[in-house]
């Protein structure tokens, strides 16, 4: 059981969730949870007791210590935080997680409840996976969600994939289910160059959830971080004959599938960013 008692009342909130684990490749999801809750100083909300859904010797919590002595044990679980953006008209949770080792239903009932207490009717569940595309390249972002008419109200381009899925796939799931509206957004990290950070992804992540909610995103070093990012890799590519040539083989298939210029679509969607990030400036 949980306990709701004490919980905030919430303008308008909108839910942005991600889990470290399988669905996080190179940390990207978990980053924007993570870039956000810093930049916008979220204070807790509500934890879920650990001991309800994660095995300790598979996901083991954490010792901290201080001049040799025992100072804390930090127990994996799911956390959910409060912010409010500046010159934003609603608050946002952030729900910064581990997935789950056991009773996946009930997690995913524990969050729906809570969501319905704080007044939530949207979630986005942030997601990566590993895929072939080259990092010189701009990361695709692909998505889900729950009905037809939230995905083109969204500009989403959703994902075919059908197989294996993680807590993010049956969460989302189980917000449609609950009659409540939620999507997801997932970049691709190159399999390649799979270990974290990657603040490539973690950038592109907080770009598409700017468009999706209309909310600019800080963005603070993340640009810096990529641009510096993308040239190690570069670096090291250059370094292996092999891998070099292969991303240059996934440059000219990714290439080649795309049309020549940036569609219409996309034009309008950057225009409509830097109109929102000119208005957020003047206002400051």
């Amino acid at each position: 059981m949980i306990e709701l008692e004490g919980l905030p009342e919430l303008v308008d909130p909108v839910l942005i969730a991600a889990f470290e684990g399988w669905n996080d490749a190179g940390e990207a999801s978990s980053g924007v949870i993570a870039h956000l809750e810093s930049a916008w100083k979220a204070e807790p909300l509500i934890a879920l007791d650990p001991d309800d859904y994660y095995d300790f010797q598979v996901t083991r919590p954490v010792v901290e210590m201080n001049d040799g002595l025992t100072q804390s044990i930090m127990w994996p679980t799911t956390r959910l935080l409060r912010a409010r953006p500046a010159g934003a008209e609603r608050d946002i949770v952030l729900l910064r997680g581990i997935e789950p080792n056991m009773r996946w239903r009930s997690f995913c009932a524990d969050i729906i409840e809570i969501c319905r207490e704080l007044g939530v009717e949207l979630a986005v569940m942030l997601g990566a996976l590993l895929n072939d595309s080259p990092h010189t390249r701009p990361v695709p972002i692909l998505g889900g969600a729950t009905d037809a008419t939230l995905a083109r109200s969204t500009n989403l381009e959703l994902s075919r994939y059908e197989g294996p899925t993680g807590i993010v796939g049956v969460l989302q799931h189980a917000f449609g289910q609950a009659g409540l509206d939620a999507i997801s957004l997932w970049a691709s990290v190159p399999h390649y160059v799979a270990q974290p950070p990657n603040p490539k992804a973690t950038l592109a992540l907080l770009r598409r959830l700017e468009d999706v909610l209309e909310i600019p995103m800080p963005l603070g070093d993340l640009d810096e971080e990529a641009r510096a990012w993308e040239r190690g890799v570069d670096e090291l590519a250059s370094q292996d004959t092999e891998v070099a040539e292969y991303v240059k083989e996934l440059e000219e298939r990714k290439d080649a599938a795309e049309l020549p210029e940036a569609s219409g679509d996309a034009i309008a969607a950057e225009f409509e960013r830097y109109l929102r990030r000119r208005d957020r400036d003047t206002d400051s």
